[in-house]
């Protein structure tokens, strides 16, 4: 849903003639680089910032990366990844985010940010900072896992940004906030535009101190019905046999489906 979403707003952008930059501050292996590079128009650049194999700056920093990125991410993997879908390549910063506080992405120059790279306190407080400058006034941030369990300190740094910093939500998906510092009913209005439900999305309206903000989700889909047959069969047999005969049902559905594979 966030791939729509993205691919929504930005197609918005460009129709209203909107124009700037994009900004993504960690970018892992480029799926939604190349995503936003889609979105480039002539005279636009897409900057991506990302550590990729340099070693942190911060003992923290380095940990996070060890335990769940060091053994994928690359420079080299993003490269092919976004050569791939595009001609040539993003301005790539491979350094922390925190360079970019130097002033190197000019105050105002950015429609978009995408921020997904550290998940700690500090460092999306700053990366938040970074967006803000970077932004022009109807500009649009989007921050990964605001809410996921193991990234409290992202957490912080969004909701501190929202109560103390003037960050306006927007829109909220199950994994990412968007939010401006400019005036959001013109992007919630393109946002209800489109019929998410026809699309197998729910679209919700709640507040947050009064100011309303859109929720999008999937559709629940029905559980499958299960015949009587079967379902007095699974609850008469014992654990284990209950267990092969799932599998066995399982097997037969992926054998029985179009284009599988026959042994």
């Amino acid at each position: 849903m966030d791939q729509e979403a993205f691919g929504h707003l930005l197609a918005a952008q460009n129709a209203a003639g909107t124009t700037g930059d994009i900004l993504e501050l960690g970018s892992y292996l480029g799926r939604s680089a190349v995503l936003l590079g889609d979105h480039l128009r002539p005279g636009q650049r897409l900057t991506v910032c990302d550590l990729f194999d340099s070693e942190a700056g911060d003992a923290d920093n380095a940990a996070e990366m060890t335990m769940s990125y060091r053994a994928s991410l690359t420079r080299s993997g993003f490269e092919a990844n976004y050569l791939a879908f595009h001609p040539e390549l993003p301005t790539i910063v491979q350094a922390p985010t925190s360079v970019l506080a130097d002033g190197r992405v000019p105050d105002g120059s950015c429609r978009f940010v995408h921020i997904d790279a550290s998940h700690l306190y500090e460092h999306v407080a700053g990366d938040i900072e970074v967006a803000r400058r970077a932004l022009s006034g109807n500009g649009l941030v989007v921050l990964d896992d605001y809410r996921s369990e193991h990234t409290p300190g992202v957490s912080a740094a969004v909701w501190q940004a929202v109560f103390t910093g003037g960050l306006r939500p927007v829109l909220l998906t199950p994994m990412k906030f968007y939010g401006m510092w400019g005036d959001p009913e013109p992007v919630r209005r393109v946002l209800l535009a489109r019929d998410w439900r026809a699309e197998g999305f729910t679209v919700d309206e709640d507040t947050i101190a009064g100011a309303p903000v859109l929720r999008l989700n999937n559709a629940l889909r029905p559980a499958a019905r299960r015949s009587g047959a079967r379902r007095l069969l699974l609850d008469l047999l014992p654990p284990v046999a209950t267990r092969s005969v799932r599998r066995a049902l399982g097997a037969l559905r992926t054998w029985r489906r179009p284009g599988a594979q026959r042994a």
